[in-house]
């Protein structure tokens, strides 16, 4: 079961990262206390409350992006239990979504979950409309993750040192040589 996430949500999100981070699914400075882990966390608090999220391009440039997200419990859930998962879609110029953050707290993995919320993030309307998910190359859950990306027919577009990057097999052309053309950036925290 998936719900709308919120500003509510911000501590279990933190905490849900924070696990992934350390793990290597996402940058490992969100398992810091940084002060530029600490600006991703009250831009993640700004994104649950309004919707969207402030993002440097490889030029530098700053826009605003939409971030729909969302947080999961198991079916079996009391009315008392956190989420055990969650997804942030983040909007990728004019071709709709990225899946960008995604997690499964480790406690609750390889019962199904994150086949679960997989399938229910891509129903919904930004899902629907997810062309791309990056995967970190050094998560220890990478090769899970591939598998469940699979079955949603999105296959590998592109791999840099850090990241392979996936795009769903109907994704446009035009998406396609845009992501083969991108410039690498050399940090960012996500």
């Amino acid at each position: 079961m998936i719900a709308p996430a919120h500003a509510g949500h911000l501590a279990t999100l933190r905490a849900l990262i924070r696990e992934g981070a350390a793990e290597g699914g996402f940058d490992r400075e969100l398992a810091t206390d940084s002060a530029e882990t600490q600006q991703f966390f009250a831009a993640l608090r700004q994104a649950l409350v309004t919707g969207y999220f402030v993002v440097e391009d490889a030029r530098g440039a700053l826009s605003r992006r939409a971030v729909p997200g969302y947080v999961y419990w198991p079916e079996d859930r009391d009315d008392l239990s956190q989420p055990v998962g969650f997804g942030l879609f983040r909007a990728f110029g004019d071709y709709g979504y990225e899946l960008w953050l995604t997690g499964v707290s480790s406690t609750r993995r390889r019962n199904g979950h994150g086949r679960a919320m997989l399938a229910a993030l891509l129903a919904t309307p930004a899902g629907r409309l997810a062309w791309i998910v990056r995967v970190q190359q050094r998560s220890g859950n990478g090769a899970a993750m591939e598998r469940l990306l699979a079955e949603h027919a999105f296959v590998p577009a592109r791999e840099t040192d850090t990241t392979r990057w996936y795009l769903r097999g109907d994704a446009p052309d035009t998406l396609r040589h845009r992501i083969a053309e991108a410039p690498v950036l050399q940090r960012t925290v996500h």
